[in-house]
């Protein structure tokens, strides 16, 4: 699961009975930037939660399962005289061909997430007021509402035999994770932690879920049984972890941490058996991504006063620099299924494009641009 793929973090803190109420639609505030701020409007204004910050335009890839295609999400006419201040969902082909429109609607849709088998993508939309899950057809057809609440639902994909989908909800007065029957729309309350459960993935064998929680007004790791069995607080001390992202043999996490002075990358056994630092550098290190065989962890890095693409080990050796391009800075990378590729969003200015290289960092590809333009020939940048 991609997820924020773009990775959504609640920046609120704990919840009490005095709490503001939730209300059921995300808003997608544009910066002079270029950049989003999402936000979850509550009945007291002045504490909105906040879920992050993410890219107009070309923004969270994700590949299809057999790795031929690409879903994102896009306001591509954000710069635009007749930019619309909405999000839609596109998916082209993984070599920048068949760029295709998938929803066209007033209301925003976002957060794309293919079904194990491809033949699906399960989204987020407002379209019918409040903030709620649909799925759909790969080709856009077949638009169906999964959940009606007037609180929000935001879906984090798909379990791995495509029985259900996982997603937090707002309807308890706090972000708690939910399940969803893909065919029976039964839903099931994960969590009920007195705080904001975001950032959920599913381990690889669907057996369990790991996801993080503003429940110490801070963010921890937290990893839950698919039934709703057996928490467990990973963290151990409050400090800020997040963004939880499983191995492929679902015996590791990595995560992001500023138990020390910079925010890095760890890799933790949830047996306990070790906690290990994967970067350390003097700035920041983020967005983990596991190689479909386990043996590297791709992230972003400022580093060298940029944001660019990094990989290592997944012991921490090996750190290779793939990007680098004084005049953008790079972010979410995403492996190919076979773990040839890398995807990722480059930024230029206020441009936002989704790009593609081979796992070394050569055979540059831009796939889009915000006008719907043709793809750059690979190297071209």
């Amino acid at each position: 699961m991609v997820l924020l793929a773009v990775a959504l973090i609640a920046a609120a803190g704990c919840s009490g009975d005095d709490e503001p109420t939730l209300f059921g639609k995300l808003i997608f505030l544009p910066r002079s930037t270029g950049d989003y701020d999402i936000r979850l409007r509550t009945s007291n204004d002045r504490r909105p939660v906040e879920l992050g910050r993410v890219l107009p335009w070309d923004s969270q890839p994700e590949w299809s399962p057999d790795g031929t295609r690409m879903a994102f999400y896009s306001d591509r006419k954000f710069n635009l005289p007749d930019r619309d201040n909405n999000v839609d969902i596109y998916v082209m082909e993984a070599n920048g061909g068949q760029l295709t429109r998938l929803t066209d609607h007033q209301a925003s849709d976002a957060f794309p997430h293919w079904s194990p088998d491809g033949k699906r993508i399960v989204f987020y939309s407002d379209r019918d007021g409040n903030g709620e899950i649909y799925v759909m057809n790969a080709d856009g057809s077949g638009v169906t509402r999964m959940t009606e609440n007037e609180a929000i639902d935001i879906p984090y994909g798909w379990s791995p035999d495509g029985r259900s989908v996982l997603f937090t909800s707002g309807r308890n007065g706090t972000l708690d994770l939910f399940v969803l029957g893909a065919e029976d729309r039964g839903v099931k309350r994960l969590t009920k932690l007195r705080g904001h459960e975001v950032a959920a993935r599913w381990s690889p064998d669907g057996s369990r879920i790991a996801f993080e929680s503003s429940i110490s007004g801070s963010s921890e790791v937290f990893v839950i049984n698919a039934d709703g069995s057996g928490i467990v607080n990973l963290s151990v001390r409050h400090l800020r972890d997040a963004y939880p992202v499983w191995s492929p043999d679902g015996v590791l996490l990595a995560f992001i941490s500023d138990r020390t002075a910079d925010i890095e990358i760890y890799v933790l056994d949830t047996d306990f058996s070790y906690l290990n630092p994967i970067t350390v550098s003097p700035r920041e290190d983020a967005w983990p991504a596991w190689s479909p065989d386990g043996t590297r962890i791709a992230s972003v890095s400022n580093r060298d006063f940029n944001r660019e693409i990094y990989a290592a080990n997944a012991d921490g050796t090996g750190q290779t620099r793939l990007t680098n391009d004084a005049g953008s800075f790079d972010l979410s990378p995403i492996w190919s299924p076979d773990g040839s590729r890398i995807a990722f969003v480059k930024a230029q200015g206020v441009r936002r494009d989704v790009y593609v290289m081979n796992a070394d960092g050569s055979q540059l590809l831009r796939l889009t641009n915000d006008e719907g333009q043709a793809a750059a020939a690979p190297g071209e940048e």
